[in-house]
């Protein structure tokens, strides 16, 4: 789950921000859960909506391929 994220949109709702960037709420909930990450495109748009440098979504996601490979299932 990413809570930065869901703090970030602060009071906004997941619909809100989900319409000002033109996705479906349910795809903008997945991003905020961690089951879906999104495009380049998508990333800046949000970042720009919620005030953030959108480079963090992959940064984040390199952290967690990196704990994964070292601790396989």
């Amino acid at each position: 789950m990413r809570e930065w994220l869901i703090s970030q949109r602060g009071n906004q709702s997941q619909k809100s921000v989900a319409q000002k960037v033109n996705i479906s709420r349910g795809a903008y909930a997945n991003i905020e859960l961690g089951k879906r990450n999104p495009s380049v495109q998508l990333a800046k748009k949000i970042a720009q909506e919620l005030n953030f440098d959108w480079t963090i979504f992959f940064e984040e996601e390199v952290v967690e391929t990196k704990q994964k490979t070292k601790n396989p299932a």
